[in-house]
């Protein structure tokens, strides 16, 4: 690498610390629980819907009346998951299947690796600042549910 590549990836970095937002915070957090929320009962789930930070922890996870138990560990994993690899986890499921380039991912990271839908990377100017992950549907439903929370923060945050 030469003085110029350095130069342009300190500048970058240094321009992403000082200009963008680096994690999803509470406030943003919650806002997008509260549409989910809102959007999970017009389509008849209970689920529970989990944001974690640009390192993979919670920020808040929230337990609809009535969703199943299991269903708070897999949408805290399922957001960890959208961060841990910055992708969706309905993408993971494709790579992760026998003969798949990330076949038994699930495996790794003592066991917090999800590879089935509903958990999505919340992406702000390029760079994944948070995961958001639902529980508590079919596959199908929460895959949804995750895209449409994903699709809020981009509408409501103005995130590219």
């Amino acid at each position: 690498m030469d003085e110029q590549q350095i130069k342009q990836i300190v500048e970058s970095v240094v321009g992403r610390i000082e200009d963008k937002q680096t994690s999803i915070t509470l406030e943003q957090a919650k806002y997008l629980i509260e549409q989910t929320e809102k959007r999970a009962k017009e389509v008849g789930v209970n689920a529970v819907i989990a944001v974690c930070n640009a390192g993979g922890n919670p920020v808040a996870v929230h337990c609809m009346d009535d969703s199943y138990l299991a269903s708070y560990d897999i949408a805290v994993q399922k957001a960890y998951t959208a961060v841990a690899l910055q992708m969706p986890t309905i993408q993971l499921k494709k790579l992760s299947q026998p003969g798949g380039s990330l076949y038994g991912i699930q495996n790794t990271n003592q066991g917090r690796i999800v590879i089935f839908g509903g958990g999505e990377p919340l992406v702000h100017s390029g760079w994944v600042i948070g995961g958001f992950g639902v529980s508590g549907g079919t596959e199908e439903q929460d895959t949804a549910l995750a895209e449409y929370g994903k699709q809020i923060a981009k509408e409501a945050f103005s995130w590219q």
